[in-house]
């Protein structure tokens, strides 16, 4: 019984799919500011995550200790 033979080429992963979909359907000016619209999302949501932190910090350091 043989091994099967190792692929040369990686499979692409689906968001490299998705992207090339995207380079097909939308201009390069469309792609990069989808791209800068999502980068600012995440970075939001970072900051939203950092700033719920803070707070229970602020609020635990202020709790009056029985």
């Amino acid at each position: 019984m043989q091994a099967a033979p190792v692929r040369a080429t990686a499979i692409p992963s689906f968001t490299t799919a998705l992207r090339a979909v995207e380079s097909l359907l939308m201009s390069s000016g469309q792609r990069t500011a989808r791209r800068n619209a999502w980068t600012s999302v995440l970075e939001d949501r970072r900051r939203a995550k950092d700033r719920v932190e803070a707070q229970q910090v602020l609020e635990r350091a202020h709790a009056p200790r029985l």
